[in-house]
Formats: structure tokens, C-alpha cells, sequence
């Protein structure tokens, strides 16, 4: 297997309007957990071992504010740094000690489409706890819009070191470990968030966390479905504040043997949106509320 610098996709920080709202709805409704508050952010663990899987920030609009990953060693984050630089992105903030309560080292980069993307060694972690049949464990993925997305790919490949798993007509999907993808990449006239995904048990924990959704008054967005990249189960919901985010399952497992398939081998029959056809046709308001989503300035 190749060895990865970046070996998991860790939390996202995200900019919200309503902090209070916010919180509410991904402790009450989503299923998240409080593991600290400092300096006015909230941060939201999942039921696995990642010191937080979410960082709520108080902002003016909802935005996309840093998406975080975990380096393999202190020694990779020199040459992640020096490979940033090389391929248009700049160094924010060299390795210092992380001051926030997940703790070990933190850098900070600024990416060539202007996303901040923060890289962290020796953080906290957790004592797993027992999966819940309806809670989610980590980030799945994160799905980022671009302008340019076999540019943004190649600067996750070339500076990062993560590898091109798949391509469809509008995504790249790279990973940094066997999961099919840490990152998706989607063709879009504006570049920044996408959507968030959130790994669930199984896919009974998916349908039992959309029921929950629902009880509460947030409905499928679009889903339920299996997608063709990944092999996941999918279901899509839009929170209180306009951030697309979906629960997901069953990520398809990858070595090096795995063939990478380009646009022609992903194309489904018309009128169909998933593996199963039974995933309606994506809203509208579903499809604005992808594109949403800036970057911080």
C-alpha cells in the first residue's frame, strides 16, 4: 500500500450565523456531541476516536472556515509545506503548537482556490465509543467545489500526496488512505464547500438517522441512493443554517490494485441518480444550496 502523508480526513470548521441554533441542531438532531468550548468555538465530536469532528464558529454568513487532516509524522510536514508552496498554495501559519483543546502540532495553509486547510500530528484522540445504531463515527469525506477540478485534484496529488481514485464527468475523487475518497472534487462555477459527510455504522444507521431527520422536521434532501464512485450509501439533508451534509455508509475499500475508472465508465441510464434508481432526481434548492457555501475570506 502507498504510503500516505496525510492520512485521514479529521474535522471541517464551519462559519455559522446562528452559533447557538447550530449547536443545537448537531448535538439534538445530528447526532454530534460538546467536547469543549474555547475562545467562542464549539467543538463537536462524533462516536469515534477524533478529538472533534466539527468546529462551530460564530460568523456572518455560514462558510467554510478550514477543513483539517492528520499528517502521518512531525517529519512530513516539511515537505507537505515546501510542496504547497511549489504548487501555488501558501503557508499561513508554519508548525507551532496547536493552542485549541485538540492539543499536538498544527500548520496552516491556504490552498490555490483560497480554502484554508490546517494539518495536524500528536492531536488528541478519544477512547472510541460502542458504535450507536444511528450516530455517526468520523468525517466521511468532504466535497469541494472548484472552478478547475484536475487542477485542484492535482494540488491534492502533487502537494499532498493523496492519488486519483476515480473520475467522473463533474468529480475527482482523491484518497489518502483505503477509503475510496477523503476529498471530492465537483466541477461548479464557484469554488468552496460542497457538502460534508458523515460515516455512519452501517446502512440500518443511515436510514435510522434519516428517520431521526425527519422526526424533526429536516426531510431528504435527495436520497436515499448508493452512489457509483465510492459504492456508498447516501442520504443528503440541508441544517438550519444552509450547509448541505449527508450521512453515508459502506465507502468502498482500496490498495494499489484498484483501477482507476475515468468519465465513460460512470454513466448511468437516463433519468437515474444512483447504483439502486430509486434516489429521485437532486431539487433545485438542493443543487443552490451545494454552491452556497464560500470559503472564509
Amino acid at each position: 500500500m502507498t504510503r500516505f502523508p496525510i492520512t485521514a480526513l479529521r474535522s471541517v470548521d464551519l462559519g455559522t450565523p446562528d452559533l447557538d441554533r447550530s449547536e443545537q441542531f448537531y448535538v439534538a438532531v445530528w447526532g454530534l456531541g460538546v467536547v469543549a468550548r474555547h475562545n467562542g468555538v464549539v467543538y463537536l465530536r462524533a462516536d469515534g476516536g477524533d478529538h472533534h469532528v466539527v468546529a462551530l464558529h460564530a460568523s456572518t454568513r455560514p462558510e467554510l472556515r478550514a477543513v483539517t487532516f492528520r499528517v502521518a509524522s512531525m517529519d512530513d510536514f516539511a515537505a507537505v509545506a515546501d510542496n504547497v508552496v511549489v504548487q501555488g498554495g501558501h503557508i499561513i501559519s508554519p508548525v507551532v503548537p496547536n493552542e485549541a483543546p485538540d492539543g499536538g502540532s498544527v500548520m496552516t495553509v491556504r490552498g490555490p482556490e483560497g480554502g484554508l486547510l490546517r494539518f495536524v500530528h500528536g492531536d488528541a484522540v478519544h477512547a472510541a465509543k460502542n458504535p450507536r445504531a444511528d450516530r455517526p463515527q468520523r468525517l466521511a469525506h468532504v466535497n469541494l467545489n472548484s472552478i478547475d477540478v484536475d487542477a485542484s485534484a492535482g494540488f491534492y496529488e502533487k502537494a499532498l500526496g493523496f492519488r486519483l481514485t476515480d473520475r467522473s464527468k463533474m468529480m475527482a475523487f482523491v484518497r489518502c488512505n483505503s477509503d475510496h475518497h477523503a476529498v471530492v472534487i465537483t466541477e461548479a462555477n464557484v469554488n468552496g464547500l460542497n457538502h460534508v459527510a458523515f460515516q455512519m455504522p452501517d446502512l440500518e444507521a443511515v436510514m435510522r438517522g434519516s428517520g431521526r431527520m425527519i422526526d424533526n422536521g429536516f426531510p431528504i434532501a435527495w436520497g436515499v441512493g448508493r452512489h457509483g464512485p465510492g459504492d456508498n450509501v447516501f442520504a443528503y439533508f440541508i441544517d438550519p443554517v444552509g450547509f448541505v451534509i449527508e450521512y453515508t455508509a459502506e465507502v468502498l475499500q482500496v490498495d494499489d490494485s484498484y483501477v482507476f475508472r475515468g468519465p465513460s465508465e460512470w454513466v448511468w441510464p437516463p433519468g437515474r441518480t444512483d447504483q439502486w434508481g430509486i434516489a429521485p432526481p437532486k431539487a433545485d434548492h438542493v443543487k443552490a444550496a451545494q454552491v452556497a457555501i464560500p470559503y472564509a475570506s
